[in-house]
């Protein structure tokens, strides 16, 4: 775990004029939507006014941010326009001449930086895992060779290869790989320390998937961009680039199934969705930073949650009306406060029952398996808890009416568990991402499932997910 300094002031709600009980309504409207929250910052005129942690998340961790990579993404290609290596009309074609096919398409060779960041390159759909397949060891060659659907700049279709080649680009023009551009140019420059990057099997970032940053880390980028790139009196991002990248380039269109969030039909800038208050980064699975200038506001949450979720209209119904001077009072804030300090996660519930222990294969029919067919399972007792063995590489401890932490294969993972009858049923976090294992072995049939409640988007293996970093194949969606 990291240890980094405070990187934003703290103040009270009430001094601030953000109202605690609009605060306690969001947490109660949460919770009665069954979100899985992992933390929630709230920024107001540049001080911290409401944090919190849902055990076993803490502030010191990083957490997988998904998606709102992209934004980062943005930020340092507008860097490198500052720096005069870049420009919004280069063609993909000029600044990747090595990653041309030789069946281009016309379409392909107009294409430019300004359509990978509005994300109007052409297609109909996604292009990375059909460009995966055409080009396995070259995705930008796969995304050039994509067929185009639609006229370049006049439709935004969510595309994930699009900011992978803007890495790539960020990448070719530095000689620096984007974690280490972004640590020199943003990440040192404001304080953040300990940001940890997925990548792809060649050793390179994602670019569009993968940043681990603290939440803290997430609400100081957020309130970089409300202050028109400004951090400590310093201009570390160029304040037309903070205001290009967040406006509206493209519409957004609703989904086929009509279930539209209406905070994603207000426009894509660059990496960035418009809202109906201000702007924002959104990762999947509910990964948020929310910046409202017009009410000096910075929203930051990381959850587990899946399509169809509130957020960030929740934002809007319970914070906004309670958004004035005078608002709440010192009475409020320490119930509030007292809130935050109880957030958690519910341990697996049942008996320790010491003297058992149970021997079993997995069962891996199951949907969401993440461990293959047959892979022994052992639960032994522990003066603490438990171990469990799966497999012959992974030793994980547990607690019982707690969390017991370890680190196989480099990255932890934090775990609760308990006898319910025969069955022994534990909880395994994968406690820098959204995501968590439910393992169930049945002592009397020796038998074990092991499933995600939200399958990560680079695989469902268990092992692949504990390894520091994960490598793997650029195909998430």
């Amino acid at each position: 775990m990291s240890s980094q300094r405070m990187l934003l002031p703290r103040s009270t709600p009430s001094a601030a004029g953000v109202s605690s009980r609009g605060v306690i309504a969001l947490l109660d409207r949460l919770a009665a939507d069954s979100v899985e929250c992992h933390s929630l910052m709230v920024v107001r005129r540049g001080q911290v006014v409401a944090e919190g942690w849902w055990t076993p998340y803490s502030a010191e961790r990083p957490h997988l941010l998904y998606s709102l990579t992209k934004s980062f993404t943005s930020i340092a290609v507008g860097l490198v326009i500052a720096d005069g290596l870049l420009s919004l009309d280069d063609l993909v074609v000029e600044l990747l001449p090595d990653h041309v096919p030789d069946d281009i398409a016309e379409q392909g060779r107009r294409l430019t930086v300004h359509h990978l960041l509005s994300m109007t390159a052409g297609h109909s759909t996604d292009s990375l895992e059909e460009a995966w397949q055409l080009e396995p060891d070259d995705l930008v060659k796969g995304f050039l060779r994509v067929p185009f659907t639609e006229p370049e700049g006049t439709r935004h279709t969510y595309d994930n290869a699009t900011t992978f080649v803007l890495a790539r680009i960020i990448e070719r023009l530095t000689g620096q790989g984007l974690p280490e551009f972004l640590d020199q140019r943003l990440f040192r420059p404001m304080g953040i320390e300990g940001a940890e990057w997925d990548r792809v099997a060649s050793g390179a970032a994602f670019g569009f998937h993968g940043l681990h940053l603290t939440t803290e880390a997430i609400a100081a980028f957020g309130e970089l961009l409300l202050r028109g790139g400004v951090r400590d009196g310093r201009q570390l991002v160029p304040r037309d680039w903070v205001e290009l990248a967040t406006r509206q380039h493209i519409e957004t269109l609703p989904p086929e199934d009509d279930l539209a969030n209406p905070d994603f039909l207000c426009g894509y800038g660059y990496q960035f969705w418009g809202s109906r208050h201000g702007y924002f980064g959104n990762g999947a699975f509910g990964q948020q930073c929310v910046v409202v200038p017009s009410h000096d506001l910075v929203i930051v949450v990381t959850a587990n949650v899946v399509e169809g979720h509130p957020l960030p209209g929740a934002f809007w119904d319970c914070l906004l009306p309670g958004l004035e001077d005078g608002a709440g009072s010192a009475q409020d804030d320490e119930l509030l406060a007292a809130r935050l300090r109880r957030l958690s996660l519910t341990p697996v519930q049942g008996s320790a029952a010491p003297e058992r222990s149970a021997q079993a294969t997995v069962d891996a029919s199951a949907e969401n398996s993440a461990l293959p067919e047959g892979t022994s399972v052992a639960v032994e007792p522990t003066n603490d808890g438990w171990q469990l063995q799966l497999g012959e590489t992974l030793k994980i401890a547990v607690s019982h009416e707690g969390w017991l932490e370890s680190s196989p294969l480099g990255r932890p993972v934090v775990a609760s568990g308990a006898w319910q009858g025969d069955l022994f049923v534990a909880e395994l976090y994968v406690i820098t991402t959204p995501h968590r294992v439910r393992l169930t072995v049945d002592s009397g049939a020796g038998t074990a499932i092991a499933t995600w409640t939200t399958v990560p988007l680079t695989g469902p293996s268990l092992e692949l997910h504990l390894r520091s970093p994960l490598m793997t194949r650029p195909d998430v969606s």
